[in-house]
């Protein structure tokens, strides 16, 4: 029982008022001493006759059977999925045709998520219409030389040095979350231009105009020849402020989802083995993976229903 230990009702106090009865004291000047109902007493004496103080404490007031609880199969399915793939509740309901509620439910039952302190409101915003608003990013990644490196195999002792960075170079509709990325081998200037050009390119060939790009303030992004081809494609520019990279927010989480999900998850022998697993993700990401953020539809669901509005 959740209540300080001076409590009018404790099991402590209604013990006492069984107590002061057997003690000699009417039932009428027991209520009255301790303040409490002869109602309270005659409801409370069937328990302390057959369990004494025990018998005082609150029961818990879960039902003894559940009808509509969940299958124990559908459970062990929520659990298997949350374990490979470590989605939340949301996601696992989505992908499952179940209520979030309900794999919030399984998973806590199972021990599986704990509470999260509150970090304040978030602010978010989303454009309207496909091609509005294109987010771009990069992320450096290790070059694969000579096989897996020593983060896959542990052995620190046959890893390559010198063997440099590649770079994942990510764009991303601000409507719709379909998403464009390449490794490419660095983020110089004219990399990411030749980059944003194919993928507008790629967008328009679904039926996406690209009007405006938002970026961080990278040195590919501020570079003369990115300028230059942003002003062929008519395009506008904005950067996020400094120290700000939660105004890019959605090319931030798309990167996090791509590294947990398929490159910090498979373990590749070249980079090339790398480059192909992050085009199939793409195509499992775009067209199959439920996205929370559209209401549990797929990016293509959500540019169909764009564009047919």
């Amino acid at each position: 029982m959740h209540c300080h230990a001076n409590a009018a009702l404790t099991p402590r106090r209604r013990a006492q008022v069984f107590e002061a009865v057997e003690a000699g004291m009417t039932v009428s000047a027991a209520c009255l001493a301790f303040r409490v109902s002869r109602r309270f007493y005659y409801r409370w004496l069937p328990r302390w006759r057959a369990q004494g103080p025990d018998g005082l404490v609150d029961a818990s007031s879960r039902p003894h059977t559940s009808p509509q609880r969940l299958p124990l199969m559908q459970e062990a399915a929520i659990v298997a999925l949350r374990g490979r793939t470590g989605w939340g509740a949301d996601r696992l309901g989505a992908w499952l045709g179940l209520p979030a509620s309900t794999c919030h439910r399984v998973l806590r039952r199972q021990g599986l998520i704990s509470r999260r302190p509150s970090t304040g409101p978030s602010v978010r915003y989303e454009h309207e219409h496909p091609g509005d608003l294109l987010h771009l990013d990069t992320k450096k990644l290790g070059r694969i030389v000579g096989g897996p490196g020593h983060r896959a195999t542990g052995d620190r002792r046959r890893r390559t040095r010198g063997a440099g960075w590649e770079v994942l170079h990510v764009a991303i509709d601000d409507a719709t979350r379909l998403v464009y990325a390449e490794i490419l081998p660095d983020e110089r200037g004219d990399t990411a231009a030749a980059f944003t050009e194919r993928a507008v390119a790629w967008f328009a060939a679904l039926g996406v105009t690209v009007r405006r790009i938002l970026s961080d303030n990278g040195s590919p992004y501020v570079s003369r020849a990115f300028a230059g081809a942003l002003q062929r494609l008519g395009i506008r520019h904005s950067r996020t402020r400094p120290y700000r990279p939660r105004t890019n927010g959605k090319a931030e989480r798309w990167i996090r989802t791509v590294l947990s999900e398929c490159l910090y998850l498979e373990v590749f022998g070249s980079s090339q083995e790398r480059r192909l697993a992050l085009d199939r993700f793409i195509g499992y990401y775009n067209g199959v993976r439920p996205h929370l953020g559209i209401g549990g539809r797929t990016p293509r669901q959500r540019l169909g229903e764009k564009l047919t509005a």
